[in-house]
């Protein structure tokens, strides 16, 4: 049986929480639109030069001979699902994360550290984010090198040291280039007109701007917006503002709740979401569960 070694990126993409499609539209019409998804991200993975080797649920693993490849192909995914999603009442999120390394290839099965990491990294990653390591961010050409950005360390299973983790900055406009710049101080001039979010629980309220640029909500006392009940984390949820964006990262046991004013709502675990508008939030429970308990959120553009 012949066997060898390759060097090749490995990705790992899925849709987040399929599950809660199934419960909210049930089995045949969530099965169409995961189908639907998939289909397109293999498409986008085949058409920049990437192999499927895996359909497993709502997961798929595809190889690429280089990491350009693989970051073209995660980028053109995820802005296939922005352009699906615009205007959706039901939008779709998916994440990803790839490595690049050696793999040890035998007939159609493949073998290796490097796949073990990058299933570990793509499991770390959230909804609408695109990660990967530093083997694979050092192989990229500086251009493509530009649009990412380390955000953390982690430790990864049978691994004596700690990674880096970087976030690949998939967005097209402007200000999500800016944010991949760090310490260039040439980029940063704040815009004529910026967002604000106002946050209100009961009689408490906190904004986050450019000045106050993320809060936490949870039952601790430490927390800008303190709400304790039975299902809260003590540091349930943190919303910061990105480029421009209010992302909410769900960090709880019991998950978080959101619904948007045109009644759409969604479910996190462990996982982020960019907020629009105006709407509310329920920390650990649902809205069946806890109609009145919840944090209201406005997205407004003031003046800078």
């Amino acid at each position: 049986m012949s066997q060898h070694t390759e060097k090749l990126a490995v990705m790992f993409a899925d849709i987040c929480d399929s599950t809660g499609l199934y419960e909210r539209l049930g089995d045949k019409s969530a099965r169409r639109l995961v189908e639907q998804c998939l289909a397109m991200m293999i498409d986008k993975m085949k058409s920049n030069q990437g192999i499927l080797i895996e359909t497993k649920g709502d997961e798929i693993m595809g190889v690429f001979q280089s990491p350009e490849n693989a970051m073209n192909a995660a980028c053109a995914m995820q802005n296939a699902m922005e352009n699906y999603n615009h205007g959706e009442k039901l939008p779709m999120h998916i994440r990803i994360g790839f490595h690049y390394g050696d793999v040890v290839c035998e007939e159609d099965k493949l073998f290796g550290d490097t796949i073990n990491v990058a299933s570990r990294v793509a499991s770390i990653t959230r909804a609408d984010q695109i990660i990967t390591t530093p083997a694979a961010v050092n192989s990229l050409p500086p251009g493509m090198r530009m649009r990412t950005h380390k955000i953390m360390r982690t430790d990864i299973k049978g691994k004596q040291n700690q990674f880096d983790i970087f976030r690949v900055i998939w967005e097209t406009d402007e200000a999500a280039l800016t944010h991949a710049r760090l310490g260039m101080t040439a980029y940063s001039k704040l815009p004529e007109k910026v967002v604000e979010m106002t946050l209100r629980y009961r009689d408490k309220s906190c904004q986050i701007n450019e000045h106050h640029k993320s809060a936490v909500l949870g039952r601790d006392e430490s927390c800008d917006i303190e709400v304790n009940h039975g299902f809260t984390s003590r540091r349930h949820v943190r919303i910061e503002l990105r480029s421009g964006q209010f992302v909410i990262a769900d960090q709880s046991t019991n998950g978080t709740f959101i619904r948007f004013s045109d009644g759409h709502s969604v479910r996190l675990g462990r996982e982020e979401l960019v907020l629009h508008g105006y709407g509310s939030i329920n920390l650990g429970q649902s809205y069946e569960d806890n109609p009145l308990d919840i944090v209201e959120f406005l997205i407004t553009t003031v003046s800078a």
